[in-house]
C-alpha cells in the first residue's frame, strides 16, 4: 500500500465520511446475507407488511451490533497497520534527516570537489531545476520547488545552475549568479568561495546554512526540500488519523440512527481511542515530529526565525494540496461552470432535449425547428402585428397591450424561460414609449425613452423585491443550520404509525415548511425524509403515491400561508394600498389553510384509502421517524432568534412605519445578521432564486407599464358595466373561478402578475372600494391552482418521484382525479372562509 494513493483521502475529504459510512453498511448487509441471519430474530412478525419491512427496525441492538462490531474492528486493524509502517518510515527519515544536517555542519562550507563545474556536467541531469522558483513572481504562477508530490524518500543531488530564490528562502541573494563557460566566471565563483572561508576562519559566524557560496545555496535549497517533503508527510499522515476518527464516528453515528444503537459512544472510548493512531501518545509523538521539522527548516533556511519556518511551511502543505485536488476538483468546477454539474435531486427539473419539428441542412450546419421556437416565432408575429392595428384609443394604450400580449404569450407557452419574459418587459416599455406622466388633470405627456428608462428601473427594484431577498435569506439560514429538518423531524415523531395520522403529519409539516421555508425547497425537504418510509411500503402500496401528492398539494397551499412564502404573495402585497400587515394575514390565511388541509386529507383518504393492504388484508403500519438528539447549538439558536424577531417585526410593521419605513427595510435585518456573523457565506447569496426575483421584476414594471399607458383607464368603462349592480361577495365568486383556471394552467406568479391589476382596478370601481380585500382573494386562489402537474413547483417535483424499481409515483390521471377536486375544495375555502375572515379582520 502506498502512502501517496492512501493519503488521497486528504483532497476528496468531503467525500470519504460518506463513503466510509455507505461501505460499511454495504458490508454488514452483505455479512447478514452470508450468515443467513434468521431475520424474524432481528425484525418482528409483520403480516402485512411481508417482506418489504425494515431489516433492522424495532429489535434487539445486541444482534446487529454482533455483526457490525467486527467489521468496524476488521477496519481498525486496516488502519492501525498502515499507521504503523508508515509511522516508523517517517521517523526512520527524520533521524536520517537530522543526521545528515549535523555531518553537514562538520563539513567544510567551501564544498570543495563536491560537485562538477556546469560544462562538465550532462545537460540531460538538469531536470530538477525546472522546479526551482525561479523569482517571488513566478513562484506565485508556477509550482515552487515544494508545490509537486515530491514523494521520493531521497532527492537526487542538485545542479550548480540555479535561478533566484523565492521569498520563501529567507534573506539568501535575490538572484543567483549564473554559471557560464567563461574563465572569468571560474575565477569569480573561486574568488567568493575563497572569501567565505576566510571570513569563517577569522572568527566569522558564517556557517552552511548562512555562507553565500554556491555550495552552500545548493545544500540550504537541498535540505530545503528534504524537510518540506517530509513535512507534508507527517502532516499528511495527522491528517489520515484525524479523517479516519472522523469516519469511524460519523458511520456508528449513522448505525445508531438506522438501528436504534447505542454504540458511539462505547466504541470510540473503548475500541477507537485505545487503538496505535488515536493515541494521545501517538498524536503527541507525530506533534513532536513536525514540530522538529520546523526546526530544522528554521535552522537551515530562515536562519532561526521559527515563526517564519512555520508560515513557510504551511504555505507548501497548501500549495501540496492544491496540486493534489487540481486534477479532479478542476474538472468539477470546469463543469460546473459549463453548466454540466450533477444536478441535485429534487432541486430542478432535467428535461431531455426537445425533437425538432423541422430539420434541414444548411452551410453553416444542421438547423432545427422545435416546438418552443414556433411559439417564440408566433408571439412575435402576433406582436408585431397588434403593435401595428390600432385596437384601442391612444398610442402608449395600444403598444401596451400589444406587449401585455406578447409577454401572456410566452408566459403560457414558456417558449423562452420566464424570467428572460420578464426581461422583455422593461426593454419593451422603454423601445416603444409606453410611459406617460399626467402634466394637469386629463393631460398626460409622453416620456422620452431615457425618462421612461429611470421611471421603470426605479419601479423594478422596490421594497417588494427587498421582501423577498429577507424571505430567501431566512430559509437560506434555516436550511444550512438544520433547524427545519429538527422541527419536522420532531413533529412527525409524534404521528405514530398509522397511516391516516401520518399522513395527516406530513400533510401538516410540507404546509408549515412552505410557509417557513418557500414552497419551492418544501417539498423538496419533504420528499428526502419520506424516503426510509417509503423504501419499507410492500410494493403497489397506496400509501406511496397517496403521501407523494399529499405532500405537493399541502405545499401548494403552504404558498398561501405567510407572505414571504411564494412570489404571488408579495406581489399582491406590492399592489396593496394600504400594505397589509403580517398579523391580518395570518389571521385570514392560516386558518383558511388548516381548513383546506383537513379537506384534502379526507379526499385523499376517500380516494386512495391509503392503510388498505395491497393484498386486501388488513392495514399497512408505517415504521416512524426518529427525531434528531442532538441538542440546539449556539449558531441554532442566534438563527432562530433573528427569524423570530424580523417575522415579529413585519407583523407590527405598521406600528413602527414612522421608524422603519417599509417591510423591505426590517428584510435587510436577517440580511445583515446572518451575513455578517458568517452563518451564511458568499456562495449562500449567489444560490439564492435570482430568477424569481428578475420575474417578479418584470411583473412589477408590467403592471405599473399597464397603469402609466392609460390601458386600465380605457378598461375602465369596460369592467364597470360588466360589474354594474353586483355585490362585493358576488364579484368574488366571478373573480375567483377565473383565477384558479388561469393559475392551474401557467405558473402560479405569472397568474398572479396578470390578475392582481385587474383585481385592483375592479375593486377600485366598487361600492367600499374593496381592492385590497380583491388582491388578497387573487392571491390566495393563485396558490390552489395545483390541479396539473405543470400547476406550481410542489406538483412538478412531485411529478418526478420514482420508486426504487425506477417507476413513477404518480400519473395525470393522479392529478386529475385529486388535484383537481383539491383545488376546487381550496378555492372554496378561500371564497368563503377566506372571505369571511378578511371582512372581520378589517382588509
Amino acid at each position: 500500500m502506498k502512502f501517496s494513493s492512501s493519503l488521497k483521502f486528504n483532497a476528496i475529504a468531503e467525500w470519504w465520511d460518506e463513503y466510509i459510512a455507505y461501505d460499511a453498511l454495504k458490508k454488514y448487509i452483505y455479512q447478514l446475507e452470508k450468515q443467513q441471519v434468521n431475520r424474524e430474530q432481528i425484525v418482528p412478525p409483520d403480516i402485512e407488511a411481508g417482506e418489504h419491512s425494515s431489516l433492522l427496525g424495532g429489535h434487539d441492538a445486541s444482534a446487529t451490533d454482533a455483526v457490525f462490531v467486527p467489521l468496524l474492528d476488521q477496519e481498525l486493524r486496516k488502519i492501525t497497520l498502515f499507521y504503523e509502517l508508515q509511522e516508523k518510515e517517517f521517523f526512520e527519515e527524520l533521524e536520517e534527516l537530522e543526521e545528515a544536517i549535523k555531518k553537514q555542519e562538520e563539513a567544510d562550507i567551501t564544498g570543495e570537489g563536491r560537485y562538477a563545474d556546469y560544462e562538465d556536467m550532462d545537460p540531460d541531469d538538469d531536470d530538477d531545476d525546472e522546479s526551482i522558483s525561479r523569482s517571488p513572481d513566478v513562484r506565485r504562477a508556477h509550482a515552487s520547488s515544494s508545490a509537486g508530490p515530491f514523494r521520493r524518500a531521497t532527492i537526487r543531488g542538485v545542479t550548480p545552475r540555479r535561478y533566484s530564490l523565492s521569498s520563501s528562502d529567507g534573506d539568501m541573494e535575490a538572484s543567483s549568479r549564473a554559471h557560464s563557460k567563461g574563465p572569468m566566471a571560474k575565477l569569480s565563483n573561486t574568488f567568493h568561495s575563497l572569501r567565505d572561508s576566510y571570513s569563517s576562519a577569522n572568527g566569522g559566524d558564517r556557517t552552511i546554512w548562512t555562507s553565500r557560496s554556491d555550495y552552500a545555496y545548493d545544500t540550504r535549497l537541498l535540505f530545503k526540500r528534504r524537510i518540506t517533503n517530509l513535512y507534508i508527510q507527517f502532516t499528511n499522515l495527522r491528517s489520515y488519523v484525524e479523517i479516519n476518527y472522523s469516519g469511524f464516528r460519523k458511520i456508528i453515528k449513522k448505525y445508531d440512527k438506522v438501528t436504534y444503537s447505542e454504540l458511539k459512544d462505547r466504541y470510540l472510548y473503548e475500541v477507537v481511542e485505545r487503538a496505535l493512531p488515536f493515541t494521545q501518545l501517538s498524536k503527541d509523538k507525530l506533534n513532536h515530529g513536525i514540530n522538529a521539522l520546523v526546526d530544522l527548516y528554521s535552522k537551515c533556511v530562515t536562519r532561526g526565525d521559527r515563526s517564519l519556518a512555520k508560515e513557510q511551511l504551511r504555505l507548501h502543505q497548501r500549495e501540496n494540496i492544491a496540486w493534489e485536488r487540481d486534477t479532479v476538483w478542476r474538472q468539477m468546477i470546469g463543469q460546473e461552470r459549463r453548466g454540466e454539474g450533477v444536478i441535485t435531486e429534487g432541486a430542478s427539473l432535467v428535461k431531455p432535449e426537445e425533437p425538432p419539428v423541422i430539420s434541414f441542412e444548411t452551410p453553416a450546419g444542421q438547423f432545427k425547428i422545435t416546438k418552443r421556437k414556433m411559439r417564440f416565432l408566433f408571439s412575435i408575429i402576433v406582436f408585431f402585428v397588434m403593435a401595428n392595428l390600432k385596437m384601442v384609443q391612444g398610442v402608449e394604450a395600444n403598444s401596451c397591450i400589444a406587449i401585455l400580449t406578447f409577454c401572456t404569450i410566452l408566459w403560457a407557452t414558456e417558449a423562452i424561460p420566464l424570467f428572460v419574459t420578464s426581461m422583455f418587459v422593461p426593454l419593451l416599455l422603454v423601445l416603444f414609449r409606453v410611459i406617460r406622466k399626467e402634466v394637469e388633470p386629463g393631460v398626460y405627456h409622453r416620456l422620452s425613452t431615457h425618462e421612461a428608462t429611470v421611471y421603470v428601473f426605479s419601479i423594478m427594484f422596490s421594497p417588494t423585491i427587498m421582501l423577498l431577498i429577507g424571505g430567501f435569506t431566512i430559509s437560506s439560514a434555516l436550511s444550512k443550520t438544520n433547524i427545519d429538518r429538527v422541527i419536522f423531524t420532531r413533529v412527525l415523531y409524534f404521528a405514530g404509525s398509522k397511516p391516516k395520522t401520518v399522513l395527516l403529519a406530513f400533510m401538516f409539516v410540507s404546509c408549515f415548511a412552505s410557509m417557513l421555508i418557500s414552497n419551492v425547497a418544501a417539498p423538496t425537504l419533504c420528499f428526502t425524509l419520506v424516503r426510509p418510509i417509503l423504501r419499507t411500503l410492500p410494493p403497489k402500496s397506496a400509501f406511496g403515491p397517496c403521501l407523494i401528492l399529499a405532500i405537493a398539494l399541502a405545499a401548494n397551499i403552504g404558498g398561501q400561508s405567510s407572505p414571504i412564502s411564494s412570489p404571488q404573495n408579495l406581489i399582491a402585497i406590492g399592489d396593496m394600498d394600504p400594505t397589509l400587515d403580517w398579523s391580518k394575514w395570518f389571521a385570514v390565511a392560516l386558518p383558511v389553510s388548516a381548513i383546506s388541509i383537513v379537506l384534502i386529507w379526507l379526499l385523499l383518504l376517500a380516494s386512495y384509502d391509503p392503510a388498505r393492504s395491497p393484498d386486501g388484508e388488513g392495514e399497512i403500519e408505517i415504521r416512524g421517524i426518529r427525531p434528531t438528539r442532538e441538542p440546539f447549538t449556539l449558531k441554532q439558536y442566534w438563527v432562530s432568534f433573528i427569524c423570530i424577531v424580523t417575522i415579529a417585526l413585519w407583523c407590527i410593521e405598521h406600528e413602527i412605519e414612522e421608524y422603519v419605513g417599509d417591510m423591505g427595510v426590517i428584510a435587510l435585518l436577517p440580511i445583515v445578521a446572518f451575513f455578517s456573523t458568517g452563518v451564511l457565506k458568499k456562495d449562500d447569496f449567489e444560490k439564492f432564486a435570482w430568477t424569481i426575483v428578475f420575474l417578479a421584476m418584470g411583473g412589477i414594471a408590467l403592471g405599473k407599464g399597464v397603469l402609466s399607458s392609460g390601458l386600465f383607464d380605457l378598461l375602465d368603462e369596460v369592467i364597470r358595466k360588466a360589474l354594474h349592480g353586483f355585490s362585493v361577495y358576488v364579484v368574488v365568486l366571478i373573480l375567483s373561478p377565473i383565477v384558479l383556471v388561469i393559475s392551474t394552467f401557467i405558473s402560479h406568479t405569472i397568474a398572479s402578475v396578470l390578475l392582481v391589476p385587474i383585481a385592483k382596478e375592479v375593486g377600485s370601481h366598487l361600492p367600499g372600494q374593496p381592492t385590497n380585500l380583491l388582491i388578497f382573494i387573487t392571491a390566495l386562489i393563485c396558490s390552489a391552482g395545483m390541479g396539473m402537474p405543470v400547476s406550481g413547483f410542489p406538483n412538478q417535483t412531485a411529478a418526478t418521484q420514482e420508486d426504487e424499481l425506477g417507476e413513477l409515483y404518480l400519473t395525470n390521471m393522479d392529478f386529475l382525479k385529486n388535484g383537481v377536486p383539491a383545488s376546487i375544495i381550496a378555492t372554496l375555502v378561500v371564497s368563503t372562509v377566506g372571505y369571511a375572515l378578511m371582512k372581520a379582520v378589517g382588509v
